[in-house]
């Protein structure tokens, strides 16, 4: 018996997820890099900076928001 067969669920959930990143991927822009791995990592700094432009951002609305009528 192979004890690395994934169960049913488990080969759907990772279909899912790298079909979820393959959308978030082209939506942070153009491949860029020489092969997949580094295209991947590549979205995945993209996807870091916009993730801290969101959260800093978000900081900066809630401060006006708090001061708006002092």
């Amino acid at each position: 018996m192979n004890t690395c067969q994934f169960s049913r669920s488990q080969r759907l959930w990772r279909m899912k997820r790298k079909g979820a990143w393959r959308i978030v991927a082209k939506a942070l822009g153009p491949k860029e890099g020489r092969n997949e791995k580094e295209a991947d990592l590549a979205a995945l700094i993209r996807l870091a900076i916009l993730i801290s432009y969101t959260v800093t951002n978000s900081f900066i609305v809630a401060g006006v928001v708090r001061h708006w009528n002092n």
